[in-house]
């Protein structure tokens, strides 16, 4: 037995027991990994320590019912989507994204490494305005493969889709983005031309 999986045991042990010092490790050890996670699916925006918050609250809450089946990591992950899920889901929602762009700095060019960074900024603002058009289920199958770089078989067990559907989806929001690209030079000089092209793979 693997000696991280045997301290994940213990750690969760000690937790259940309500000892504060373990609840701390527990969130120290996984608040870099859940914070990206919900980063890389909703981007910038000003609700992220809420729903960092959100999130331990659910893994703390739900904690006794880790069967220990799959890693801690990968079942804290689950928690992590379904907060962003909801968030996605919720009525009238859009995340803003407006903090990645300085609305008065028009967009340069060729002068030197910070029009470089602008121009990426700029890129990543556009990206994530198109992805605010998507499903919740599309946004969060793209954003899991494609940006926080899972595999289709992971990105389909965090969202508890299939395989099919979840590839489905994730071709899905390539069309929608690829669509916005060919309109807005921004978005399409940031994008790697052949990100979106290479076949989607397990």
């Amino acid at each position: 037995m693997a000696a991280a999986y045997v301290e994940d045991i213990l750690l969760v042990d000690r937790c259940l027991t309500g000892e504060p010092a373990a609840t701390r490790e527990l969130f120290r050890r996984h608040r870099g990994r859940v914070h990206a996670c919900l980063f890389r699916v909703l981007g910038h925006n000003r609700d992220m320590d809420d729903l960092l918050q959100d999130a331990f609250l659910q893994v703390f809450q739900s904690l006794r019912g880790w069967r220990a089946e799959a890693s801690l990591a990968t079942w804290i992950d689950r928690v992590a989507v379904r907060v962003a899920y909801r968030y996605l889901s919720q009525r009238g929602r859009r995340v803003p994204t407006e903090a990645l762009v300085d609305d008065e700095a028009a967009p340069a060019r060729d002068e030197g490494p910070g029009a470089s960074r602008q121009m990426a900024r700029d890129g990543v603002a556009r990206l994530y305005a198109v992805l605010d058009e998507l499903s919740p289920a599309a946004r969060l199958a793209f954003t899991l493969h494609e940006i926080d770089g899972r595999t289709i078989a992971e990105t389909a067990e965090l969202v508890g889709s299939s395989v099919t559907a979840t590839k489905l989806r994730v071709w899905r929001a390539r069309k929608r983005i690829e669509a916005a690209a060919a309109e807005d030079p921004i978005l399409s000089q940031f994008l790697d031309p052949t990100a979106l092209d290479r076949e989607v793979a397990p």
